[in-house]
């Protein structure tokens, strides 16, 4: 850190109960998030659809709210990280195989990353028990991988593998909320995602036309005239709930709170995710993706709750 950098503020004992109801409100958002995502990947191409999500995440806003107080280089590296590579691997991941349900769950794999790059990084040290938790979601994670098939409705081995990569992705851009906090303690989280999602759309946009050409039956031109209702609701759910709403929340609670504490939540959001995948699609995961989702599920009480029983804070 430079010289400039202010001192990290102390983390409170415990999450207050505001910040718990913050927490599952993304839980929510995040888990009806992937359904949303299949029915814009209905006549939307993945990089379009990111260009769009973005497009009306930012542009409205930025006119009227003011730059976050940090060097740029925070909020575009966000955009990016968060923006391009993570959700431009989860759609693309979900556009070639990866059912709804099974992505809500594999994308929480992000924790393990976000734990294992923040030690050296931040020098964030997550207590024992939470690796314990992690070390059991992780033996969920492979017992969904080793699942997928190649039939209709089943979790392909291409979508398994983009979507951890986009779990990835994710887990950098937690790292660098928590760098932006080192840097600038007080920053707006809402003005972050605003202009954050300002640094996606013109690669999102070179990417679409640079897959389906500008015109042609397929090209971006085609799919924009087509647009129906159902693609725009689509669009304005990805980008005022879950960017704009979902994120403005996440990032407010990486302030407030390490790293260890605040991503182990998303692990919950599978239980959403598999909710509304059945309901939307009629997807049923097999014995193996139900046995490593409830590991991933039972990694979470872990390592939230595990120390308690040894008489730890």
């Amino acid at each position: 850190m430079t010289g400039a950098a202010h001192a990290l503020p102390q983390p409170p004992a415990a999450m207050p109960r505001a910040d718990y109801l913050r927490a599952l409100a993304v839980v929510l958002i995040w888990g009806l998030n992937f359904v949303v995502m299949k029915w814009g990947l209905a006549g939307l191409s993945p990089m379009l659809l990111g260009t769009l999500r973005f497009c009306v995440a930012a542009l409205p806003f930025v006119l009227f709210i003011p730059r976050p107080a940090l060097p740029a280089r925070y909020w575009l590296g966000y955009g990016l990280v968060q923006g391009l590579g993570q959700f431009g691997l989860l759609f693309w991941a979900l556009s070639v195989g990866m059912t709804a349900g099974m992505a809500s769950v594999v994308m929480q794999s992000q924790a393990f990353f976000t734990m294992a790059l923040a030690a050296p990084l931040l020098g964030e040290r997550a207590r024992p028990q939470q690796w314990a938790g992690l070390v059991v979601a992780t033996i969920g994670l492979l017992a969904i991988g080793l699942s997928h098939g190649e039939g209709p409705g089943q979790m392909t081995l291409i979508g398994f593998v983009l979507t951890l990569g986009a779990a990835f992705m994710w887990a950098s851009s937690n790292l660098v909320v928590r760098l932006a906090v080192r840097h600038t303690p007080n920053y707006d989280p809402f003005a972050f995602i605003v202009w954050s999602s300002l640094a996606p759309i013109l690669p999102f946009a070179l990417l679409a036309v640079g897959f389906d050409g500008l015109g042609g039956e397929h090209g971006v031109l085609a799919q924009l005239g087509s647009l129906n209702n159902a693609g725009i609701g689509s669009v304005l759910y990805l980008a005022l709930l879950a960017t704009l709403a979902a994120y403005t929340l996440w990032t407010r609670l990486l302030k407030r709170h390490a790293a260890a504490r605040v991503v182990p939540f998303s692990l919950l959001v599978p239980v959403v995710g598999l909710w509304a995948a059945a309901a939307a699609f009629g997807e049923r995961p097999s014995p193996a993706q139900w046995a490593g989702t409830i590991a991933v599920l039972a990694g979470l009480l872990i390592n939230q709750w595990g120390g308690r029983s040894l008489g730890r804070r």
